[in-house]
């Protein structure tokens, strides 16, 4: 996607033609499943795409899960608490895998759905989510990550996508890689034969799981240092760059 959010032509087109000349696209993503609904014809015949960062293998075109990793409410409240104690001026989020809920101070980048759950820890985390979000007013997610993670320690897995002031919690051991290596299993796939494309942080195991791994130009500082290949920004349409010159 642009920085605008939309899709452009020329990306949309060499990702039909990749999927006509034989190959498998998924998108794999840490948005919530309902952002997905408007790129359904993108899909391909699978029909599938692997959302919140990991968490869920999601149906776009039936709108629904097929398996999901879910956070256990038990432990979300304790890191939720934990990381409340120490950081007092953080606000929490959740993603079900229905629904988005929110503390009432909780500061949205992007409208929130109609059917928001709007309600304290408590209640947010009365049921297992696909991710905690953790979003403090002011500071960057990369320092934001840093006083996290010791926190929360094995718990779960945080990491952030580059949203502004923003860390997402996923149940232990759910990442981006851990559910497409399953997805590429099931069709029979091994990792030498992909190819995956990334910009932050929650990037870097899918990346390193890819037989060729690709980051944007414009991305965290710590994906360039370590993909098979830098391509042209999103902007540019650095995944239509690519695909071209392969098929």
């Amino acid at each position: 996607m642009r920085s605008d959010g939309s899709i452009a032509p020329r990306t949309k087109t060499a990702v039909l033609a990749a999927q006509e000349a034989g190959s498998v696209f998924v998108m794999v993503t840490a948005r919530p499943p309902r952002w997905l609904h408007d790129l359904a014809d993108l899909v391909g015949a699978h029909g599938v795409a692997i959302v919140a960062n990991g968490a869920i293998l999601y149906d776009v075109v039936q709108r629904k899960a097929i398996r999901t990793a879910l956070i256990d409410p038990v432990i979300a409240l304790e890191v939720a608490q934990a990381i409340r104690t120490e950081i007092p001026e953080v606000e929490f989020a959740i993603e079900r895998s229905n629904r988005y809920g929110q503390e009432p101070n909780y500061l949205n980048r992007w409208p929130a759905p109609a059917d928001t759950l709007i309600a304290g820890l408590e209640v947010l985390l009365s049921e297992p989510a696909a991710k905690l979000l953790v979003r403090h007013p002011s500071w960057h997610s990369d320092d934001l990550l840093a006083k996290i993670q010791p926190l929360v320690g094995e718990r779960v897995a945080a990491s952030h996508s580059g949203g502004h002031s923003l860390v997402e919690i996923s149940a232990s051991g759910v990442s981006k890689a851990a559910m497409l290596a399953d997805f590429a299993a099931e069709l029979g796939i091994v990792a030498a034969e992909t190819i995956a494309f990334g910009d932050s942080l929650n990037d870097l195991p899918m990346l390193a799981w890819a037989g060729t791994s690709y980051g944007v130009a414009n991305a965290h500082t710590e994906v360039l240092a370590m993909v098979d290949v830098i391509c042209p920004s999103n902007d540019e349409d650095g995944v239509a760059t690519v695909l071209e010159e392969l098929f």
